[in-house]
């Protein structure tokens, strides 16, 4: 299967759910966001939009 190339470098957001349908029902609510509130979701929690994985993967 060939994906789209969308040229992502760096992880600057995630979200933990505690199952596969939350994380579902919250990936669509962001889907339905404006580019301008995913931008001031990312910006409250990594201002300078950090690469976060190694953070999390080590």
């Amino acid at each position: 299967m060939d994906f789209p190339s969308y040229n992502c470098k760096r992880l600057v957001w995630f979200e933990l759910h505690s199952t596969m349908e939350h994380a579902i029902v919250r990936e669509k609510q962001l889907k339905g966001g404006s580019r301008k509130r995913k931008t001031a979701l990312i910006e409250a929690e990594n201002p300078l939009w950090d690469d976060l994985f190694e953070s999390i993967c080590g």
